[in-house]
């Protein structure tokens, strides 16, 4: 029985359009609609899909406890994507900032996969079938 949900994860960074640009560039996500910008310049939200998959972008803003990964001392999330190249993703994702916290390799679980930390501190699994 499906409850005709939908389920969008909200990534809170410092800047929503330098966040963006990264995941365009390094994911090819396509930016779907970008809200006004508030008070402070930034939009309040930025909507993206890779895929059939869609994603947001909004800043941090402590009083409504919207925290980054740097807010938090870390990502309390780790965000999995399944990819026909990991190694590919995995490189375009470091060329544009990010880093490697476990090397994209073969898996004893059947899987090749690794860990990313893109440059806002979300935490990325990469996976993909074996090579």
């Amino acid at each position: 029985m499906t409850l005709g949900i939908r389920f969008s994860p909200r990534l809170i960074v410092p800047d929503p359009d330098r966040a963006s640009a990264f995941y365009q560039d390094a994911l090819g996500a396509q930016q779907v609609f970008r809200a006004p910008a508030g008070d402070d310049g930034r939009p309040s939200m930025i909507d993206h899909r890779i895929g059939d998959s869609s994603f947001r972008l909004s800043p941090a803003v402590s009083e409504w406890g919207w925290l980054s990964p740097d807010d938090l001392g870390g990502s309390a999330v780790l965000l999995e994507i399944e990819v026909e190249a990991p190694d590919d993703i995995g490189d375009r994702m470091v060329a544009h900032g990010a880093e490697v916290v476990v090397p994209i390799e073969n898996r004893p679980y059947g899987k090749r996969s690794g860990r990313i930390r893109d440059p806002f501190g979300h935490l990325w699994i990469i996976t993909g079938e074996l090579r």
